[in-house]
């Protein structure tokens, strides 16, 4: 029983082979009931599967039969060593994987070995999945324990619904709330990275409470810093949040926290401005309810030397104390921290608690503010880009979540630029989009006037707050300077009407450039980036004409989708006109003569539908948001039937090119997309010429020539764009080469920038 069924499987031929995985006995199991299923009503295949797992002597078995099964859920943690385990393992990160079969649903634990399917978005909510081969992992302290694993699998298509009324299979796992299956830890990670809150274990129920103060003894900050050293007990603290940071994970499989997290709050009275740090436990119990600009009375808290190396964010008034000796600890236990969320009607002027000070800026500020300057933006949002991943370290599951987002505030032409890291507030993060009143606080000025065209972009630090509902009563609303925010002018709403959402973004190392015109860039799915040089000549340039099927767009979403500005075709379109294909092209000679001789030819020039800009429907502003989004870790049923991504227009654009570079030896080429924008409103005054300049500014600027209103159209742009290739006719280029991973084996490769070295030895 412990052969493949004859399924075809998603991943390589290793996801089946007969021995155990050496990871399977790491951890033990917690929960789980394996029992044999009763008999009344329908049976179902889980429960068929679970029988004969139960009667088998065998550690691997394969169904008798394979059914398919609906993916409700994926989750993911990490997975602690065992105490057997002497030397420190690199993280685990395990998923737990829920199914249905339509009658029941069963929470199974997915083999270490095909994690892989998880990074490259082949297994996700809301597919068909075929199961062929299962084992049991028993828990040898309790009789009749264990849970089901998944070893092996066939991914199939996304499933149009599913229902969610199936109970799951046994009580055990209706427990409340929920657990993984594995290890110790009391919950789960968000999916995609370590710092946003998951889960019902991080709580939003705290409210303030009004507190008599007539028996409790408070100390200044700046009394403490003096005499903290010295003291076994501190008196109270009175204090108001002046900065909230975003979580930090810090967990470990060889350290044995619960709830390792931690955060940071800046905060202040009349004598100073400190930092406090909130430990483990107490984060998901405190975070999500403490927010900038709330009271609180601290209680039984430890006070320790500051760290050294890190750097605390400006204080609000400049003439309030930095203390910089001393760090305030909140603990769950020794001491329990008593924390107290004072009303604001209760707080007293005597107190001299200080006030908020936002530094709001308008864009046509923005032009002169220095390198790294701090400050705070209002208006509303032009552009949202996809979410993207970048890596905080190689080889490791830990990633960074960010996207670009543009914001106009009517004062300016140019919105805001900027590059939105996730601040663990995953509830706004997720849902935004155009025509949002957004506020984002605590961003850093990123500059470089040397560069052409100039750099200037925000970008997010780690007290940066967002906001785009709920603007009553958050302390933003009382700062007098944003009394009649140009953001809230006609202008900026005329703006927004008139911009549109486009599913382009740029990776954060790419150059920021104007409201309409986006660096190619790239991202990838699975926790490989790759960026490769290639050297050779210009062989041909062939605008496209690529039709949009509904075969082509289905099943296709991508958990961390590509990047790219890109072009659906090389094409023009007027209303009520047929669209007309451009059908220059440009070949060169040496191409002509090497491209029989070939020893390989790769074609990596097709660009997808799902990574054609589309405009932004505010109707279907729900569907848009999920086609931008990770994938979720649970399935979520559509309202109704949800639309084809077909039926949403492109952004207007250029089209895509099909460029083939021939090797420097003359025996390998490729093909890969070129994709430059038009911006016909982002005017330059001069023209750029050369396929040079024209990659690096990222964009065609069409001539603005004297006594001519009429603008180039794309037809003869593209033009312009043939003849400056057929320029680098057996020119020795360096080109870079973006690749990006869409899951579900579709790849994708963009021209992303080339070179002409000035010294070919």
């Amino acid at each position: 029983m412990s052969g493949e069924l004859g399924q075809p499987q998603a991943g390589p031929s290793h996801a089946g082979l007969d021995f155990p995985n050496p990871e399977r006995n790491r951890a033990g199991v917690p929960g789980g009931v394996i029992r044999r299923a009763g008999a009344h009503g329908r049976r179902s295949w889980i429960q068929k599967v679970l029988e004969q797992i139960t009667d088998s002597p065998l550690q691997w078995v394969t169904p008798s039969e394979v059914v398919p099964v609906a993916v409700l859920a994926v989750q993911r943690y990490l997975l602690e060593d065992e105490p057997r385990d002497t030397i420190p393992k690199p993280p685990l990160y395990c998923y737990d994987v829920t199914i249905s079969d339509g009658v029941y649903q069963e929470k199974c634990y997915l083999d270490p070995s095909l994690n892989f399917l998880v990074y490259k978005n082949i297994l996700k909510v809301g597919i068909e999945m075929k199961i062929s081969r299962v084992s049991c992992l028993y828990n040898e302290k309790r009789l009749g324990q264990g849970i089901l694993c998944i070893d092996n699998v066939h991914c199939g298509e996304t499933l149009e619904a599913i229902s969610l009324e199936t109970p799951f299979r046994n009580s055990a796992h209706e427990e409340v709330p929920e657990r993984p299956l594995r290890g110790g830890k009391s919950h789960y990670l968000a999916l995609w990275n370590n710092e946003d809150p998951y889960g019902d274990i991080w709580l939003t129920n705290k409210q303030p409470e009004e507190h008599n103060f007539n028996n409790t003894k408070i100390i200044s900050l700046s009394h403490l810093e003096m005499t903290w050293a010295n003291r076994r007990n501190f008196p109270a603290l009175l204090v108001r949040i002046l900065h909230k940071s975003k979580l930090r994970y810090y967990g470990k499989p060889d350290k044995k926290m619960i709830e390792p997290y931690q955060t940071f709050l800046e905060v202040a009275d009349s004598s100073g401005t400190v930092s406090v740090i909130m430990w483990n436990a107490l984060c998901p119990e405190w975070y999500k309810s403490l927010r900038v600009g709330l009271v609180l009375l601290l209680q039984d808290y430890s006070v320790k030397k500051s760290y050294p190396f890190r750097m605390q964010p400006l204080p609000v008034d400049p003439q309030i104390k930095l203390i910089s000796t001393m760090e305030i600890c909140l603990n769950l236990r020794d001491p329990p921290t008593n924390i107290i969320i004072i009303p604001e009607k209760q707080v007293k002027p005597e107190w001299r608690l200080p006030k908020l000070n936002h530094r709001f800026i308008t864009r046509s500020e923005l032009d002169d503010m220095p390198e790294n300057h701090i400050c705070d933006v209002i208006g509303i949002l032009v552009f949202v880009g996809r979410v993207q991943r970048s890596k905080k370290k190689e080889n490791r599951e830990d990633f960074w979540s960010y996207r670009w987002i543009h914001i106009a505030d009517g004062t300016s032409e140019q919105p805001f630029i900027v590059e939105l890291f996730s601040t663990s507030q995953p509830e706004i993060f997720e849902n935004i989009y155009p025509m949002t009143y957004f506020v984002c606080t605590q961003l850093k000025v990123v500059r470089n006037d040397t560069q052409v065209p100039k750099l200037l972009y925000l970008t997010t630090t780690n007290e940066s707050r967002v906001f785009i509902t709920g603007h009553r009563g958050q302390p933003y609303t009382n700062d007098t300077k944003n009394v009649n925010r140009p953001s809230t002018s006609q202008a900026a709403r005329r703006e927004n009407q008139s911009q549109e959402r486009d599913n382009n973004k740029r990776h954060q190392d790419d150059d920021p450039m104007s409201s309409q015109c986006f660096q190619t860039a790239y991202t990838s799915l699975s926790p490989t980036k790759k960026k490769r040089i290639l050297q050779g000549p210009y062989a041909k340039l062939v605008p496209v004409s690529q039709p949009e099927t509904s075969a082509q767009t289905k099943g296709n979403k991508p958990d961390m989708p590509s990047i790219f500005q890109r072009r659906e075709s090389a094409s023009t379109s007027t209303a009520g006109k047929a669209r007309k294909t451009i059908s220059d092209r440009w070949e060169s000679q040496l191409w002509r003569e090497k491209k029989f001789g070939l020893i390989d030819h790769l074609h990596y020039s097709h660009v997808y539908p799902e990574s054609i800009p589309r405009k932004f429907i505010f109707e279907q502003r729900k569907f848009l948001t999920e086609q931008f989004n990770s994938q979720p870790a649970k399935y979520i049923p559509p309202e109704g039937r949800p639309p084809n991504l077909d039926d949403f227009k492109s952004a207007r654009s250029l089209g895509h090119f099909e460029v083939t570079i021939l090797g420097l030896n003359h025996e390998i080429a490729i093909d890969v997309a070129f994709l430059p924008m038009y911006c016909p409103e982002d005017l330059r005054t001069s023209q750029i010429d050369t396929l040079l300049t024209c990659m690096n500014y990222s964009c065609v600027y069409p001539q603005d020539g004297p006594g001519n209103d009429t603008l180039a159209g794309p037809r003869a742009l593209a033009g312009d764009i043939i003849k400056a290739v057929s320029k680098l006719d057996r020119v020795h280029i360096v080109g870079i080469l973006d690749i990006c991973n869409l899951g579900n084996n579709k790849v994708e490769v963009y021209l992303h920038r080339i070179y002409s070295p000035t010294n070919t030895s």
